[in-house]
């Protein structure tokens, strides 16, 4: 290492060339970098989607779920498995362990799947796939006064295609309409005149409608294909179609006995773009596409297109890219002025020109990590970002210490490449090891479980490749500078011109900074220090009643704790479900009345905040009523985080419109969504069951419990009432007439649900061809009295006369958990800053679920969303967190060959949490998830000021000093080193910390973990360190002197002077073994001495 060391100190040239080779990469690098709203993630989920038309929720689970649940039960790799059975479909969610690989699991859920024997007939193949993580680039409305929703398709369609032709944009979604369909409308008469059923005309339809080939003829000149051409893709079309014809020629035709319509299905689905009906193109990206190139290709499209057409036009609902590039620039921002604060302490505090190299190591180890991100699939993101926020501070803390070091060697009198050299080799095996214990602790994120794992996984991505380019740096580029510069050069008295006169002011400030730090070391700290030193009990016991009255604190709620930070939106979603069957119009009425109130908001906090800007606060508002008749959602876009003042938050907006609105009755549920809940709803419970009555009584009181909470709002559950069901029993005369439960369902479903005659492809769209009742000949429960059934031997009869029925609720949706049955309660907090989830989960797992399941013993609790997410963090972290601090510890230990320093440097770290508590409370931020992972990346920074210090002390011990002195004056010597370290690396995140901007409130908490723990970290370094080794050394001599009986000096237990004895021991054999060997077996004592210095030297 000394050789390499050497060689690029004396041949600086060689060091040039890595610099320019870190420069070209480093900026190729850099600009090919994607860029991406959050981190890449692969999939973890598998989805099974079951499609079975006109079949319940009961016959889905039934016939469909349960069979595939129950072969996915023990195969390995899966977390768990969910599910949904809703009317005439089905999903089944599979989510993989993490680190299990996406595609072979997708193979071994594909193979369980198949291994199911039998599903029910009417059935459609099932869809297994990858659920890829789907990341919205923009997402535009395609709108017009009084345009119908037949043109605005076709344009969208148009629009699709044009855009899906422009490079680097592969995935569009069109939204805001039902299903075409072509529907044959049988009227009951019509069927009674002619004698026909429903099956027969679907049969002739189908028959006839056909695209066919049947074979070829070839002749000895050409080859002709037969073909039956006759495919009609229109209703219209269709009506000439024979149904049936006799002998005698009568014919009757589709058109005799039916309405044939083009329509869009009855399933209501239609979106209107500030109060224009409208549909809705959303482009997503996929991995390896850039967001902001996407978006800007697309804002580009929209431009030319408006231009071009008056009476429709294109409005952007919302792009990503636009927050993305605010955000990108508010955390650019603060790193440029983090850098900027480390580069202004470090002139102030370290001579000026040491400064710039230690400086110029910053965009060289940042350009040196650009050469390699891109093959860890790191993108330009608000993380990425971030983690090179916090390496700023901690990149100089291996530069600070080597050039301080190499600085005193050249100040002992050597030249400054001996000085480069030395003093590069001294601190090697502390640098390194700091370097290594940094990286360790920041590489847990790499394996914490749950999409804090997954965002945060770049976070150390980024610090640990610029940490070791920073390494490479720090050990062979400064020190090659640092000997060739000015810096290790006596001052120069002569008049100054150019830069060399800018450094010489520079020197004066340094001046004024090294008077501050020499004023500070020995007016300040000595004295502290040799209190400490001298009342270790009294100090000691200082910073644990600190400890104990933090933890007091956080267990009295002076100091407030959550999961997880909640992430600042520009969105309000309002969400209504009215009870399963409501007509749509009444849906679309209570929406439209939200909306009215939407606007008034709006109007009140433009005039309140936004006055003389020229600017809404409404960007647009979407309302949305389907899909179904009895759900809707009104979306409102306000204007980005970084246009509109800091009061104007989402939680405002819906605050304010939840009071104009007011109680709504007879709403299934009514949410007004803020957005910002990372990991999930904060209150989010399963109840699991297999007793259906247990389970809905259960619910109850608990969804009651929850309402009567004060600091729950927004209340909703997945188990709403079901849509009406006239249940049909056959009376005893239908089974005399021949018929049965199952011929009699057969025809009232074909009736009223319909009978699919056929399906097609008609462009880009899927089109089906019903036969059934017109609508006005089912529009109420008399047409079913009066549908005519027909009979085995041909006569029809009213339903009424064989059936009874009765009117029931059914179930919406019948959801699973595991293989159980589920009805999952979530709440959002009415008021984060008063009360936490961790409150809230408390509560409802102490109080309330207790109670509950005392009276339904069947029933058993699950606790979702943010729990479970900080569940897996917590669960990973385990196991992960122990084996890194193990690791640390034995990196310590391998360094300093002790057992005990590692451990009184790892004691330190529960004290630093009282800083990091207080450093909370002072910003007014909770203690969450991303705090505990500042604290984890705060456990690598704070050991290497340890490492420092430790090193000089054993120095001190080795160079003769008795225990105390070393001790003072290792403590002395670093007090610059160590210092300027923790002031670096508060600097580089104080920028972030202090940010206003909401955008960037989720990253704080970390920011503050690390910057109040730096600074406290400092102090406990510097004094509590010394206490440590002190007690430790107290320890070992009690133990010595139990073990000998004789009391021994402080300064023979540490590991430092064993070692330097058994050295000496070790030379003095080899000595007495030369002499022995030598020719005439004695020499003179001259001649021992002489061979003493020459294994001295040979050593060294």
């Amino acid at each position: 290492m000394k050789n390499v060391i050497s060689y690029f100190i004396k041949y600086h040239v060689a060091v040039d060339v890595i610099i320019i080779a870190f420069f070209i990469f480093g900026i190729v690098g850099a600009t090919s970098l994607k860029s991406s709203f959050f981190p890449l993630t692969d999939s973890k989920n598998i989805s099974v989607n079951i499609t079975y038309p006109g079949a319940s929720p009961q016959e889905v689970e039934e016939g469909i779920v349960l069979k595939i649940e129950d072969n996915l039960k023990g195969l390995e790799g899966v977390d768990r498995v969910t599910s949904t059975s809703r009317e005439n479909s089905g999903n089944i969610n599979v989510e993989i362990e993490k680190g299990r690989d996406i595609d072979f699991m997708l193979l071994q859920v594909k193979n369980a799947v198949d291994r199911v024997p039998t599903f029910p007939t009417g059935m459609e193949p099932l869809i297994v796939s990858k659920l890829e993580a789907v990341r919205q680039t923009i997402s535009f409305a395609i709108s017009g006064e009084n345009i119908p929703l037949v043109t605005l398709k076709q344009i969208a369609r148009q629009v699709e295609n044009d855009i899906r032709a422009i490079d680097g944009i592969s995935q569009i979604a069109i939204s805001g309409f039902p299903e075409e369909e072509i529907e044959i409308a049988v009227n009951e008469n019509n069927l009674l005149a002619y004698g026909l059923s429903f099956p027969e005309v679907a049969s002739a339809v189908s028959n006839a409608n056909i695209l066919v080939t049947g074979g070829n003829i070839k002749t000895s000149e050409e080859e002709y294909l037969i073909r039956a051409n006759n495919r009609s893709y229109y209703g219209d079309e269709l009506s000439n179609l024979i149904i049936r014809a006799d002998a005698a020629g009568q014919t009757v035709r589709l058109k005799d006995i039916a309405i044939i319509r083009d329509r869009f299905s009855e399933t209501p689905n239609v979106s209107y773009y500030n109060g224009d009906l409208s549909v809705r193109t959303t482009i997503t990206s996929t991995n390896t596409e850039d967001l902001i190139s996407s978006a800007e290709k697309v804002r580009n499209y929209i431009e030319d297109f408006n231009q071009k057409n008056n009476n429709i036009q294109l409005s952007v609902v919302s792009d990503l890219s636009t927050t993305l590039t605010q955000r990108t620039q508010l955390l650019t921002e603060n790193a440029i002025l983090g850098m900027i604060l480390v580069l202004i302490f470090l002139s102030v505090f370290l001579n000026t020109r040491l400064a710039f190299w230690v400086a110029f190591g910053l965009p060289v180890a940042f350009l040196g990590m650009f050469i390699f991100a891109g093959f860890f699939d790191v993108t330009i993101n608000v993380l990425s970002l971030f983690g090179m926020i916090i390496v700023i501070g901690i990149l100089v803390d291996d530069g600070i210490v080597i050039a301080e070091n190499i600085y005193q060697h050249y100040e002992k009198g050597k030249t400054p490449v001996q000085a480069a050299i030395d003093g590069t080799m001294e601190v090697i095996p502390p640098i390194v090891s700091a370097i290594i214990t940094t990286v360790l602790a920041f590489s847990i994120f790499l394996f914490l479980d749950g999409r804090i794992g997954e965002f945060f996984g770049e976070v150390s991505v980024i610090v640990i490749l610029t940490l070791v380019v920073s390494l490479v740096e720090a050990l062979i580029i400064l020190p090659a500078h640092l000997a060739h510069s000015k810096a290790l050069r006596k001052e120069d008295k002569r008049p100054k011109t150019g830069i060399a006169k800018i450094f010489s002011k520079l020197r004066a400030i340094n001046k004024g900074g090294d008077k501050i730090m020499i004023w500070f070391r020995d007016k300040a700290y000595s004295p502290t220090l040799k209190f400490a030193l001298r009342y270790k009990l009294l100090t000691f016991s200082f910073f644990v009643f600190a400890l104990i009255l933090t933890f007091g604190s956080i267990g009295g709620g002076i100091i407030r704790t959550a999961f997880f930070p909640r992430i600042a939106s520009d969105r309000v979603q309002v969400e209504l479900l009215m009870p399963n069957g409501t007509n749509e119009k009444i849906t679309d009425s209570i929406i439209t009345l939200i909306e009215e109130k939407a606007e008034i908001v709006n109007q009140e906090l433009t005039e309140q905040y936004l006055q003389g800007t020229g600017k809404e606060l409404y960007e647009n508002v979407i309302k949305n009523v389907g899909p179904g008749s009895s759900a809707a959602t009104l979306t409102i876009n306000m204007l980005p985080g970084e246009e509109r003042p800091n009061e104007i938050r989402s939680d405002v907006v819906t605050q304010r419109l939840r009071e104009l609105v007011g109680p709504v009755i007879g709403v299934e549920s009514l949410i007004y969504g803020s957005g910002g809940n990372f990991g999930g709803d904060p209150g989010s419970v399963s109840l699991l069951g297999y007793n259906i009555q247990e389970l809905k009584a259960a619910k109850e009181e608990l969804k009651n419990a929850m309402i009567n909470n004060p600091d729950l709002k927004d209340i909703s559950d997945n188990d709403p009432a079901g849509i009406k069901e006239i249940r049909l029993e056959l009376k005893e005369n239908a089974y005399l007439l021949g018929l049965n439960l199952r011929t009699v369902m057969n025809q009232v479903r074909a009736g009223f649900f319909g009978t699919q005659a056929q399906r097609f492809q008609r462009g880009q769209d899927e089109i089906r061809v019903w036969v059934r009742y017109d609508r006005q000949n089912r529009s109420s429960i008399t047409d079913l009295d009066e549908m005519r059934i027909v009979t085995p031997n041909g006569s029809r009869i009213p339903l009424k006369e064989i059936a009874t029925y009765t009117i029931e609720r059914g179930d919406v949706a019948i959801n699973h958990l595991e293989g159980q049955r589920e009805i999952r309660l979530s709440a959002d907090l009415k008021d984060a800053k008063v009360v936490s989830a961790t409150d809230v989960m408390t509560d409802l797992r102490g109080e309330i679920m207790p109670e509950i399941l005392a009276k339904y013993p069947t029933v058993t609790p699950s606790y979702e969303g943010q729990n479970r997410e900080a569940g897996k963090l917590i669960g990973s972290l385990r196991f992960v967190g122990l084996t890194v601090l193990f690791l640390i510890y034995v990196t310590i230990a391998f360094t300093f060959r002790s057992f005990s320093q590692p451990l009184m440097l790892l004691l330190l770290i529960p004290f630093s949490l009282t800083a990091v508590a207080w450093g909370h409370w002072i910003h007014d931020f909770p203690i969450n998830i991303l705090s505990m992972l500042g604290i984890i990346a705060l456990i690598g920074i704070m050991v290497n000021d340890g490492l420092v210090l430790i090193g000089k002390f054993n120095n001190n011990l080795r160079s003769g000093m008795t225990f105390d002195d070393a001790m003072y004056d290792a403590g002395r010597s670093r007090f610059r080193a160590i210092f300027l370290t923790s002031l670096t690396t508060i600097a580089g995140l104080a920028p972030l910390i202090l940010e206003q901007s909401r955008q960037a409130q989720f990253l704080i908490p970390m920011a503050i973990s690390i910057a109040y723990g730096i600074a406290f970290a400092t102090v406990l370094t510097l004094i509590m360190l010394p206490i440590f080794l002190s007690f430790s050394n107290k320890v070992k001599v009690n133990a010595k002197w139990l073990a000998t009986g004789n009391k021994v000096p402080k300064e023979l237990v540490e590991r430092a002077i064993k070692e330097q004895k058994e050295e000496l021991q070790q030379q003095n054999q080899l000595v007495t073994k030369l002499i022995k060997e030598s020719p005439n077996n004695s020499v003179k004592g001259e001649n021992k001495k002489e061979a003493s210095i020459e294994l001295e030297g040979k050593e060294k």
